[in-house]
């Protein structure tokens, strides 16, 4: 079954779960089962067996301890802590009480994300948590809701991310590309070139970017975020009450210290920030012999164990500010045990997205989906639309933008070369773009749930109220790839992206307005 039509079962069945039942772990626990079962073919025992060997390579392989997962756990967990040490001592009201003199309306509450997830593009995983950590008193000050805070988090994040050459992002696909350049003998550029004229082409990140300032501006709801949004006008109430004890149980219950300032939040913030980027820097250093550039370190760096660093310090340093605070404190043990506790419900969805992302990769998915693209592969003027939808599924399917890259670009390249050299920048850049958009419609994309966990709220609510903008994204980019394919113009199909994004916003808001 592996490679074939059938390959795609697994996948659709947790989607298609995930849609009726809205129950994540259900979900994904039967794509698991169901997948172990067929690579097995449906051997019980050894699915079983197979099933926990899934497990412990998260945490233990033949080769030895899995460091990178152990250190993004690791760092959920670190952040739950900081996290109740900043609540706790003070420092969130204080920041909340601040924001409230500077920050005064509802729209300018949801720029400051919006802003800060452009701001802060070094990496995805980064991005998600630290803009949700600055953003979220101001936003749940002035009734927004957490789905809504998600969806600016989660759809900055990426975007912005794939279209920046200093990134963890931009200098993973500079790298790949330079593989694909060597191995198909491409001379016409250079990977760091090619990658920065690739970017125009990328029509899903601008238009999701675009859509994120004018949602923030003009309080689009569409779909489903109108419930959230309703709700936290009229009650108050950011979250979901019914989901709330399995969403953040550290942050809302905390005992806060009145002697708190400012600082006390914005210190280990700022240590946070520090720490992680110098830790990316050295690290990826350490990694290039030779001489070394910003770009090639951030090829080289490794995040997770950067993030564990930055994470760590910044406990350090809010555990610090807080035992020198005078004034009734929770004790460690309590901070621990609810920082961690907080951290639990995206722990265990992103393990299992991880066990489900293992064996749809066994299953051979996306070699499927590969090879789909490869023999039926249409008009060459439109084959950026093609990849661009077909990395999406792929995306969709599997979770990952970094997996759908690795698999679609070079087959993208071979594809498009095979015809005119001209084609190959528009044809990766499309996958990049499919695999982004993918990736925010995803129930088990490790963005979207660090997103719902910078934000503080219910994974699949998240999901679910974000599905319609990124369909409008989506849309729009596949209107602007049709131009492409049609005119060959590249500025009138980024053109025309941008006014989709623009008529459809207007439209919703002239709509929600005669309501």
């Amino acid at each position: 079954m592996e490679g074939t039509v059938y390959s795609l079962i697994p996948a659709v069945l947790m989607l298609l779960l995930v849609l009726f039942t809205r129950k994540l772990l259900l979900s994904l626990g039967t794509g698991i089962v169901v997948g172990a079962l067929m690579i097995d073919d449906f051997n019980i025992l050894n699915s079983v067996t197979r099933i926990w060997e899934v497990f412990r390579d998260i945490f233990y392989t033949s080769e030895g301890w899995n460091s990178g997962n152990i250190y993004l756990l690791s760092f959920l967990l670190l952040l739950g802590v900081m996290t109740v040490f900043m609540t706790a001592s003070g420092g969130s009201k204080s920041f909340g009480d601040w924001a409230i003199t500077k920050v005064k309306t509802r729209r300018g509450a949801q720029l400051i994300p919006s802003f800060l997830g452009v701001l802060i593009f070094i990496d995805d995983y980064f991005n998600s948590l630290a803009v949700g950590q600055v953003a979220r008193p101001i936003t749940d000050r002035n009734k927004v809701s957490r789905a809504k805070l998600a969806y600016f988090i989660d759809s900055t994040s990426a975007p912005i991310t794939v279209i920046t050459p200093i990134s963890s992002w931009g200098a993973y696909i500079i790298g790949t590309l330079g593989v694909i350049f060597a191995s198909l003998q491409i001379s016409d550029f250079q990977p760091l070139e090619a990658f920065v004229r690739m970017i125009p082409y990328n029509f899903y990140a601008f238009a999701a970017l675009l859509l994120v300032f004018l949602v923030a501006i003009f309080n689009i709801n569409i779909g489903s975020m109108k419930k959230h949004e309703q709700r936290a006008l009229e009650t108050g109430e950011v979250l979901d009450p019914d989901k709330r004890r399995k969403v953040i149980i550290a942050n809302e219950n905390a005992l806060i210290n009145g002697n708190g300032k400012l600082y006390h939040l914005l210190i280990p913030i700022g240590v946070l920030i520090i720490a992680t980027i110098a830790a990316m820097l050295i690290t990826g250093r350490m990694e290039v012999e030779g001489d070394a550039t910003i770009l090639t370190m951030f090829e080289y760096t490794n995040v997770n164990l950067s993030l564990f660093t930055g994470g760590l310090l910044a406990v350090l340093s809010a555990g610090f500010l807080y035992v020198i605070l005078p004034g009734e404190k929770l004790s460690f043990s309590k901070v621990l045990i609810d920082g961690s506790k907080s951290m639990l419900p995206a722990i265990y969805i992103l393990v299992l997205a991880w066990m489900i992302s293992s064996i749809i990769e066994t299953i051979d998915t996306g070699g499927y989906l590969a090879t789909w693209v490869k023999e039926y592969s249409l008009n060459v003027d439109y084959l950026a639309l093609l990849l661009f939808v077909l990395a999406g599924f792929m995306a969709l399917a599997t979770g990952t933008s970094w997996g759908t890259f690795g698999i679609m670009l070079p087959i993208a390249a071979q594809i498009a070369v095979t015809y005119d050299v001209e084609l190959v920048l528009p044809a990766m850049s499309a996958v990049l773009a499919g695999a982004v958009f993918g990736d925010h419609c995803s129930p088990i994309s490790d963005t979207s749930i660090l997103s719902s966990t910078g934000a503080g709220s219910d994974h699949m609510d998240h999901v679910m109220t974000q599905l319609p903008y990124a369909f409008i994204s989506a849309a729009a980019a596949g209107i602007g790839y049709f131009i492409l394919g049609l005119t060959g113009s590249t500025v009138g199909a980024l053109f025309v992206t941008i006014m989709v994004v623009v008529f459809t916003a207007i439209l919703f808001y002239l709509l929600v307005r005669r309501k």
